[in-house]
């Protein structure tokens, strides 16, 4: 995640946008091209309503001046028929961009591993990737097509002005950079706010996850008020931060306007003084005119329009800081990770899981298709460590590959199914639990998954609340268990790890649960195990005891 003390970079479109949402691409193509019309019909329109208002003046035929105002009428509505377009693409364009940018940050937490995600803040990372892409809805809407729009019209507009009217074109020349000036330094406030504004969410969504999650603790303590007033002093923070962006955004919009509304008169003044001493031509005068607020209401609009997507520049920052770390793992560590679910042989030698600032004493074993390894010890000894540091989950010394690599450069999705002490359920129905990650699961997989792991009984269609609430603690490390048994029988992952699975069996279930795990390996799995029931021996082909000892790192 971005750092929230790092300095603000004030760009118009972060490149890092068109790297990693292709969707960009085409939008930006069809804003310019939108852009271009626009501006045609501006200087369309002001040229027409300029005929007709002369045409009245000098006596036009009532015959030629219902055709110009024809003309005009077309033209009108053609700038409404691009503006309605504009939007459109714009919607469009960002519904794209946020599926992109989703997918492709679940996907980089994916590639950067359980252990970089332990470091982070999960609440802040659901804000990002709901709330804060969906806040690209202003940036793509009305910011960028009126940046594009800015980028052509404001310099053709200044072009025709100059050719008509070279005085006024300097004028305009020569007052347009106060705008952008202006909102530089705007815009650099703006974006400091707005960051601060989005770290205070990103803290109150952490922050009351936390209460959430801890609250029967801290009822039990007397700590709960201690708790509620933390998260409302976290709101109100949040609410000034809030009140602080809107009176930023008020006071540039309103030195934007005067800006401009001071500009404008300049150049109305110097027409009317030239048109009144005759030196300049009604028709070029008021040609001029309708074309001097057209030509500062881009960049206005660009000011304003910044400061609606800056809540969506802000969250993105944090999107593209993961992604780009993400992609720098992937540079780094190339992995064919289609021929790892094939079977391959579990080597462990002398891994050292790093616990704080000390180091596990080292593990060794060899782990090949159709056996069963236990790892047995005391509590505290380290099992649940190794397992952590095969998945990614922790630092280890010492060498541990599968099927000839390196563990650390293999994604262990796409070889290692795993089940840990915590069922770790979603909301959804059982078998969208069991069959996790598949498009389109089959019935009969998911439910010879829940026989192997003794929930038979479980119907894969029942529906579990949040973190699978509706289920007992055996129920639901019954179904934590199938899905990874699961994920094995489609093929997806050669090798089973299993921390503490009869934790809440009872005997005649646990033996059946042994059993299960036993015709598995026979199968051709290989079962890595975690469990200090004297029972798991009994199915084990080798049996790997750890001790407590630790050293300093």
């Amino acid at each position: 995640m971005s750092d929230p003390a790092a300095p603000v970079r004030l760009r118009p479109v972060d490149p890092r946008l068109l790297r990693h949402a292709r969707a960009s691409h085409g939008f930006f193509v069809a804003a310019a091209l939108l852009g271009v019309a626009q501006t045609a019909a501006v200087v369309a329109f002001a040229a027409l309503l300029t005929r007709a208002i002369v045409g009245v003046v000098e006596g036009m035929p009532p015959a030629k001046l219902a055709g110009t105002l024809t003309l005009l009428a077309l033209v009108v509505g053609a700038r409404a028929l691009l503006a309605v377009a504009r939007d459109s693409v714009a919607a469009r364009a960002s519904a794209k961009v946020q599926t992109q940018l989703r997918d492709g940050l679940l996907s980089a937490v994916g590639t950067l591993g359980p252990q970089w995600l332990a470091g982070q803040n999960s609440a802040r990372l659901a804000v990002t990737a709901g709330r804060g892409l969906e806040s690209l809805d202003p940036y793509f809407a009305r910011y960028l097509p009126q940046l594009v729009q800015t980028a052509l019209a404001t310099p053709a507009l200044l072009a025709v002005m100059w050719w008509q009217d070279w005085l006024s074109g300097l004028t305009v020349l020569v007052t347009l950079p106060l705008i952008p000036v202006f909102m530089v330094l705007i815009g650099w406030a703006t974006r400091s706010i707005q960051s601060r504004q989005w770290q205070t969410l990103s803290l109150l969504a952490a922050r009351f996850a936390d209460t959430v999650q801890g609250l029967g603790t801290l009822k039990v303590y007397g700590r709960q008020h201690r708790a509620a007033a933390s998260i409302d002093l976290v709101t109100d923070r949040y609410r000034r931060e809030t009140m602080r962006v809107l009176r930023v955004s008020f006071l540039s919009g309103f030195a934007l306007e005067f800006l401009a509304s001071i500009s404008v008169a300049v150049v109305a003044v110097s027409i009317g003084f030239r048109l009144l001493d005759g030196s300049l031509a009604l028709g070029v005068g008021l040609f001029v005119l309708l074309l001097a607020p057209e030509a500062y209401l881009p960049l206005r609009q660009v000011g304003v329009q910044f400061h609606a997507a800056a809540e969506g520049v802000a969250a993105t920052d944090d999107v593209f800081s993961v992604m780009d770390a993400a992609a720098a793992v992937r540079a780094s560590e190339p992995v064919a990770h289609s021929a790892l679910r094939s079977a391959g042989a579990l080597d462990v030698r002398d891994v050292r899981v790093r616990r704080g600032d000390h180091l596990l004493p080292p593990v060794s074993f060899a782990l090949a298709p159709g056996s069963v390894v236990l790892l047995d010890g005391a509590s505290g000894s380290g099992k649940s460590s190794v397992l952590a540091a095969l998945r990614g989950a922790a630092d280890f010394d010492g060498e541990a590959t599968f099927a000839g690599t390196d563990v650390r450069r293999l994604r262990s999705a796409d070889w290692l199914a795993w089940a840990g002490q915590t069922a770790g359920l979603l909301s959804g129905t059982i078998a969208e639990n069991v069959a996790l990650g598949e498009h389109s699961p089959d019935p009969a997989l998911v439910r010879r998954a829940l026989m192997l792991a003794g929930a038979g009984e479980l119907d894969p269609e029942r529906a579990l609340g949040v973190q699978g609430a509706g289920l007992s603690g055996g129920q639901a490390q019954r179904v934590a268990v199938a899905r990874a048994v699961h994920r094995h029988l489609a093929g997806r992952a050669p090798v089973i790890a299993l921390d503490e699975p009869s934790a809440a069996l009872d005997a005649d279930t646990e033996a059946r649960r042994w059993a299960s795990l036993r015709r598995l390996a026979d199968d051709g799995a290989a079962v890595l195990l975690v469990s200090h029931r004297p029972s798991a021996r009994t199915i084990a082909d080798r049996v790997v005891s750890l001790d407590r000892a630790e050293v300093p790192a």
